[in-house]
């Protein structure tokens, strides 16, 4: 058990140094102006637009680095600073999630799989631990081989959750991808503002190559626990 607190630690640090790094950059990028004037909202309209995209909606959420895309209402959410401001930061964010309507659009595979993995990852995700952690008392109470088979159950639901993390890194990169590159061929910025909004895209996504790793990490780990010694 000791080894799994320091590996929770130490995805914890990692965690923490990266957010803290993408708050820093946004905060910096938030106060690079566009030359265009154009707020997130009106950024992230034209986008859809230029895309033939008319049946999404560009709404405000409340919240900080809040935004997201709903691709079951058709909605491009934009936490209330990116919705409202004109600025770097606002304009990659704004785009970045226009990419996942534009992936929704065209159908990209990966997006699908992961939507797929959602009712599977809503479940799964709470109660692996708690089968993991109520497996091992049960079988270090009374010697039998349910805790195990409880314990193994944890394991496996605990997989659904690290597959979903790894399905949506292309997710999550290729809606980057797809808005720098609008961002660039409409001349929508300049190049300051460029390499504002794709330093801030660049730490977005390893926030969620961090989840990924951890959430590999923490797998791996209990599944040498558990399949590694024996059922008796």
């Amino acid at each position: 058990m000791i080894g799994y607190y320091i590996l929770i630690g130490a995805i914890a640090l990692v965690s923490w140094l990266v957010s803290s790094t993408l708050k820093r950059k946004f905060e910096k990028y938030s106060k690079v102006q566009l030359r265009n004037g154009m707020s997130g909202a009106e950024i992230a309209e034209k986008m859809l637009a230029d895309h033939g995209i008319r049946d999404v909606e560009v709404i405000s959420t409340p919240g900080r680095l809040t935004d997201h895309y709903n691709p079951k209402n058709k909605t491009v959410n934009l936490s209330e600073a990116v919705y409202n401001q004109r600025n770097a930061a606002a304009a990659a964010v704004a785009a970045h999630e226009c990419g996942h309507a534009v992936q929704h659009a065209q159908a990209y595979s990966w997006l699908q799989m992961r939507s797929a993995l959602v009712p599977v990852v809503s479940v799964s995700s709470g109660m692996s631990h708690w089968l993991i952690m109520g497996g091992l008392i049960l079988g270090a109470a009374t010697g039998v081989g349910l805790g195990w088979w409880a314990a193994a159950a944890g394991v496996v639901l605990m997989g659904f959750a690290t597959l979903f993390s790894f399905i949506t890194l292309p997710v999550e990169y290729d809606a980057s991808h797809k808005a720098l590159a609008w961002l660039k061929n409409k001349n929508m910025v300049s190049q300051e503002e460029y390499a504002g909004s794709e330093d801030a895209l660049k730490w977005a996504a390893r926030t969620y190559l961090v989840a990924a790793i951890g959430a590999l990490a923490t797998l791996l780990y209990w599944a040498l626990q558990i399949f590694g010694g024996s059922r008796d």
